[in-house]
């Protein structure tokens, strides 16, 4: 029987035949045993259609979160790939590891983090979740069970890092953790006046291992690129604590979309860019500086039913300040501004992954309230824009993106639909192949 399924920005809700399978089973061959074209799903936190596959199969995979071994000593550990990167962090914390590269949410398996090459607020110095990756174990739908790594079945495990899961099922993934002696950082946040400051603070910067930027996409000409950046590092001080597992705040309702206009979401940068903590030095756990949305469970109601659209693009380094000023000088025109707007300096990218999203440059992450059709016209244009300097967009956030845009940004994509198991699709992949 069908069930819906929505992403994550609630802009696309597609029927399914969804499967579950029990923890503790082995993997079931007649996941395959369908007409239909199969997806795996993790935690569901894709904000477009790249986690569904409108009409076929979709095999919940969340569950499927065993630890299978973690070396203490060295800081090693094999788990299932329903494993979530905050459940993994519980456990590895207070013995002084923790995830290499994390994005901004914890609720993240191990293998949507494969499948999409993420990245955190520390690229510059450690590249994408690929480059920590020692192995991992496929399915394939023909039965074919092979073990990847940079040195076993090495097409695979570079289609696969990034594959955005069509390589096969990842059964377990193995991993290279960071080692930290606090659980606890010391975090900077600064206001800058324009983007010429933010490049400014971002090369001041290259020495801090976690840096990112809140900027006003509201911001007058004049000051253009104007926010808050902020860079961090964890402490010495010998406290490892793993944190609350879990929110304390719920988002009980949908607010209301009328509430999200142009004057609401100025109103709200002007606050959030002058608030106390705007200026800001001392100490939090790490859970606050990386999850800050992980805090209230079901934020993505804030948007009310019609849900939203993120964007994130990246542009080399040598086109970023022509480019990224484009960009937000579009976006201030349109009058359809940003409450998250993130600009990150990136460093060269180090994973073998084939069609990994960060490069050399910089990258601005947006998200959007859905206003329908003049939404939709905005990021077309973003893409143009960005596409325009040489650089693309990332696939995990996108919900409209044209397929001559990807592929221009992605020149691997084909040597991926050569590797992709046959048996597995997605909406997005049919979208931009197509």
């Amino acid at each position: 029987m069908a069930k819906p399924v929505l992403s994550w920005g609630r802009t696309f809700r597609y029927a399914h035949d969804v499967w579950q399978r029990d923890r503790l089973s082995a993997f079931d061959p007649d996941t395959f045993a369908t007409d239909a074209e199969v997806l795996f799903h993790g935690l569901g936190r894709s904000y477009g259609d790249v986690a569904l596959n409108e009409d076929g199969r979709l095999c919940l995979n969340a569950a499927n979160d065993r630890l299978l071994a973690f070396d203490r000593e060295n800081g090693r550990l094999k788990a299932q790939s329903g494993l979530a990167l905050g459940a993994m962090n519980q456990i590895t914390v207070p013995d002084g590891w923790i995830v290499p590269v994390s994005p901004g949410t914890k609720y993240v398996t191990l293998g949507g983090a494969v499948a999409n090459d993420v990245h955190g607020k520390n690229h510059h110095v450690a590249g994408s979740f690929g480059s920590h990756i020692i192995a991992l174990k496929l399915i394939r739908s023909d039965g074919e069970t092979l073990v990847c790594s940079r040195t076993e079945h090495t097409d695979l495990f570079d289609a696969t890092i990034s594959g955005l899961g069509l390589t096969g099922y990842i059964d377990w993934v193995e991993l290279q953790l960071s080692p930290i002696t606090s659980s606890n950082m010391w975090i900077e946040n600064i206001r800058f006046a324009d983007l010429q400051d933010f490049f400014a603070l971002s090369e001041d910067s290259a020495a801090w291992p976690y840096t990112a930027a809140w900027v006003d996409c509201f911001s007058s000409k004049p000051r253009t690129g104007a926010g808050i950046f902020t860079r961090a590092r964890f402490l010495d001080d010998g406290i490892l604590r793993a944190g609350d597992a879990h929110p304390s705040r719920k988002m009980p309702v949908e607010l209301p979309s009328i509430l999200l206009n142009k004057f609401t979401i100025s109103t709200f940068n002007q606050v959030y860019k002058y608030r106390p903590g705007a200026q800001f030095k001392g100490r939090r756990n790490y859970q606050g500086f990386f999850y800050p949305l992980d805090q209230i469970y079901g934020w993505n109601k804030l948007y009310g039913r019609k849900g939203f659209y993120q964007h994130q693009s990246i542009i080399p380094m040598e086109n970023s300040r022509v480019g990224v000023t484009e960009l937000l000088d579009t976006i201030r025109r349109s009058g359809q501004g940003s409450f998250l707007a993130v600009l990150k300096r990136h460093g060269p990218e180090t994973s073998p992954g084939l069609n990994s999203f960060p490069l050399d440059g910089v990258s601005l992450a947006l998200d959007f309230p859905n206003r329908g059709a003049k939404t939709m016209a905005l990021l077309q244009r973003l893409d143009e824009i960005a596409a325009g300097h040489g650089g693309r967009m990332y696939a995990a956030k996108d919900a409209a993106m044209a397929s001559h845009i990807y592929q221009a940004g992605y020149p691997n994509w084909q040597r991926l639909e050569a590797l992709r198991d046959p048996k597995i699709n997605s909406s997005f992949w049919r979208r931009v192949t197509q």
